[in-house]
């Protein structure tokens, strides 16, 4: 099968902000417990977080990591997690039917966050509680001194504010599983009146406002309209939410479920911008797609944990080949939409349906997923160019029109380099690409990397890393008048990375 595709420098998408190569850490599971923290493991620092989990989230180059929830936090009280850890009370994770012993908190996760180099992307309850709790905390966390909240974060020694930038305004709000779930017009004025208090404490900070959980509720499209009615003014993103499964064991269509979540973007972008014309507004609302991944496997599983255990092993999926092909495809949809989603959450990062799996007392471990994330975070940095592509598409149960090839291309100014990601769906065949390059100085290929394997139910463990990527033989890259072309195969199946850079004069290709 073959595929032509078509750069030049100066057709943009857009700017890739570094936040969208964020992640997740929720009080879930083992996500926190016996994932970033365990005193006592082998590898873990006086603080009790894991140093072997802390380089492989240093590895996959994460800027940012949404806490503490999720669902968590709205019955989450913040001031458990704060003071001396003698004295901090265990409560009922309503969320998740665990107990929360508040070991770790605000405090402890700034610190961790600060020794994988990530930011915090701070979430408030606005469940069973309201605008006052929210400003509360954002004068703990950001206010200097001299005042309450501020003088006593400083008496649990910390001295200088944490200076969170970006602010969650609830989570799910939409949701029926959610603690106090609210109907659109009463999240909106609740979340209205939180951002107002918290923005008069902090004017710098960045509020992200709860859409729809996942485009296929009843009220989607509804909910986004009527909340931003009262929000618009107030929040700088709308929240998006999406995981894909594939629990009817059908390829073809698992792996064309990336463009719902195209869809997705781009219909609420489309309401974000319907609500801004009726307000007369200039401005220009962005996106967080702040919770996306593959989530199912540990589905059956999950209904057989007893409830009420500190940190059980709650939404441990062990992701397949299969299911890195699908989060390439959601990465490129991404990049894709550069324009609009700003912010983005890999969902979540430790233990939890996570890249990341950290056994108890024991070794940690990259999952198949692990590897699309880390290199589009090292190397998807820059301006995302459109890629046209021409290629065969199919038809499977759910989606039309189903491009063979999912292509996305970033151009890294300062260093003056091309990455270029893609997915080939054909789950047989080779795909033969042709891509006309041009606009740029005279380039050469630096290497292609492919993630692949002839068995889509290929798992890695503690043991055994069955699936990581290799170096792909051949491919080429010729001068053309006006141009450049590359030519290069793509296994079935599989994901590639392939990077360009300019030849610098007088060096040898």
């Amino acid at each position: 099968m073959n595929a032509k595709l078509t750069l030049h420098k100066e057709f943009s998408i857009g700017e890739t902000d570094r936040r969208v190569f964020g992640s997740f850490i929720e009080h879930l599971g083992r996500a926190v417990y016996t994932g970033i923290y365990e005193p006592g493991h082998p590898d873990a620092d006086n603080d009790g977080f894991r140093n072997d989990v802390a380089a492989l989230v240093k590895e996959m180059d994460v800027p940012l990591i949404r806490y503490p929830g999720g669902n968590f936090v709205s019955a989450y009280n913040w001031e458990d997690g704060v003071g001396p850890l003698e004295k901090r009370p265990v409560r009922l994770n309503l969320a998740w039917a665990a107990k929360e012993s508040n070991r770790v908190g605000t405090n402890e996760f700034a610190r961790w966050a600060k020794k994988v180099n990530a930011e915090v992307m701070m979430a408030v309850n606005l469940g069973t509680r309201g605008p006052e709790a929210a400003g509360n905390l954002v004068e703990y966390c950001n206010f200097n001194g001299g005042t309450y909240w501020s003088d006593l974060r400083r008496s649990h020694g910390v001295a200088d504010p944490h200076g969170f930038k970006l602010w969650c305004l609830g989570n799910e709000m939409d949701g029926p599983w959610q603690i106090c779930s609210r109907d659109p017009g009463d999240y909106g004025r609740i979340a209205a009146e939180a951002a107002k208090i918290m923005k008069r404490i902090d004017p710098s900070i960045e509020l992200a406002a709860c859409g729809s959980s996942f485009p296929r509720m009843p009220t989607f499209g509804e909910w986004e309209y009527t909340m931003l009615d009262h929000l618009y003014d107030y929040a700088d993103y709308v929240s998006l939410h999406l995981y894909l499964a594939n629990h009817n064991a059908d390829t073809a269509n698992f792996l064309a479920a990336s463009l719902e979540m195209d869809s997705f973007i781009k219909t609420v972008a489309g309401t974000c911008d319907l609500v801004g014309a009726k307000k007369h507004r200039k401005k220009k609302m962005k996106l967080s797609f702040d919770e996306w991944n593959v989530w199912y496997h540990s589905n059956e599983a999950d209904k057989k944990i007893e409830n009420w255990n500190e940190a059980p092993p709650l939404l441990e999926d062990i992701y397949t080949m299969e299911d890195a092909l699908a989060l390439g495809c959601m990465l490129i949809t991404l990049l894709k939409n550069a324009d609009r989603v700003k912010v983005a959450c890999l969902a979540q990062l430790v233990n939890v349906i996570a890249p990341i799996v950290a056994e108890k007392g024991g070794k940690v471990w990259r999952q198949t997923i692990f590897y699309p994330f880390r290199d589009a975070s090292r190397y998807g940095r820059g301006t995302v160019l459109r890629c046209p592509v021409k290629v065969d598409k199919y038809d499977s149960k759910e989606y039309c029109d189903v491009p063979f090839l999912e292509a996305v291309a970033v151009y890294d100014q300062e260093k003056n380099t091309i990455a270029l990601f893609a997915v080939n769906r054909n789950l047989r065949e080779d795909l033969q690409l042709d891509a006309e390059i041009a606009g740029f100085e005279e380039l050469r290929l630096v290497e292609h990397r492919v993630l692949c394997g002839s068995d889509l139910a290929a798992c890695n463990s503690a043991n055994s890393e069955n699936i990581k990527p290799v170096a792909a033989p051949g491919g080429s890259l010729e001068k053309k008048p006006g141009s450049q072309r590359l030519n290069i195969a793509l296994p079935p199946a599989s994901w590639n990375m392939i990077r360009l850079e300019a030849v610098i004069p007088g060096t040898a290709l």
